[in-house]
């Protein structure tokens, strides 16, 4: 299930990796740890929980600050809850902490890696494969005995220069010129349906779509299922990755899905960073509701 890749002879972790993979590593220079902690419904909770405790060395991502930019698009539209910030502004936070071309990154988060995954796949956006999310977050973690740190350590600024992306991304104009894409939706099966709408104004989900809620790729002990498991699942509900494109409410559960996938070794789906945020903030879209 974790997948390694060689760089130059050296070893890296790109998709997922064990609490015991991590803690062997912990004091490397070169491995950086990264606390994404956040709940949608209270920003100030995952900078908070840091500050209780975390992984030794690691360093905290703020989901809404350093993962997103909120600005409107150029012609002033609502570019959704969680809009990507622009590359060059990644790469400076990536520097900020500490991140240089050779390092390796794990990611985590105690929301069922939903965070984690986002900040994982934006490395990727940026050309960055040695990233790899931490399978079962702190709950991992701590389940191995392992200690928490109250310590908010700063590195030397990082190296880190963009490199071509390794995933792909689609505007709302591409889904609406073209019908031949399979489009997943990550949100809840209510939400999906347009019940139990409560964080975006319009209930409903974009019409063709198909709903993979994100938690159904977790096991019950919150780490991501087996690859073959996966595998299966992701193929009932589409022919060709490459053909696909991830969606959710804000484009961050959406990349669990993307993380899944790859897990699975199904490789090339692209992610709607405005999701359906985004999609429902101009009337002129269609929404349908109900099962798909």
């Amino acid at each position: 299930m974790v997948s390694l890749a060689n760089r130059g002879g050296i070893m890296s972790w790109t998709t997922l990796i064990s609490a015991r993979e991590l803690a062997a590593h912990l004091q490397d220079p070169d491995w950086i740890v990264l606390d994404c902690r956040n709940e949608l419904t209270s920003p100030l909770a995952g900078r908070q929980a840091f500050a209780a405790g975390h992984i030794p060395t690691a360093q905290y991502v703020e989901p809404d600050v350093d993962m997103s930019d909120k600005s409107p698009g150029p012609n002033g539209e609502f570019r959704g809850r969680h809009p990507l910030p622009t590359r060059d502004a990644f790469i400076a936070t990536l520097r900020r902490l500490g991140v240089h071309p050779h390092s390796q990154v794990v990611t985590y988060d105690a929301q069922g890696s939903m965070f984690a995954a986002r900040l994982w796949w934006m490395l990727r956006w940026v050309g960055h494969e040695a990233v790899a999310v931490l399978d079962g977050g702190l709950q991992a973690w701590t389940e191995l005995g392992h200690p928490l740190s109250s310590d908010a350590p700063a590195r030397p600024a990082g190296s880190i220069v963009e490199k071509p992306s390794l995933c792909k991304t689609v505007a709302a104009a591409d889904l609406l010129a073209t019908s031949s894409r399979v489009v997943l939706d990550a949100r809840a099966p209510d939400r999906f349906r347009g019940e139990n709408e409560t964080l975006d104004p319009v209930g409903g989900h974009i019409p063709g779509a198909r709903n993979r809620f994100f938690k159904d790729n977790l096991d019950a002990s919150g780490r991501f299922k087996p690859a073959a498991e996966l595998r299966a699942q992701f193929s009932a509900l589409l022919d060709a990755p490459e053909h696909a494109v991830m969606q959710c409410g804000s484009g961050v559960t959406a990349c669990h899905n993307l993380l899944a996938m790859e897990v699975a070794g199904l490789s090339g789906a692209a992610l709607y960073p405005g999701s359906w945020s985004e999609w429902c903030a101009d009337p002129k879209r269609p929404v349908a509701t109900g099962a798909a």
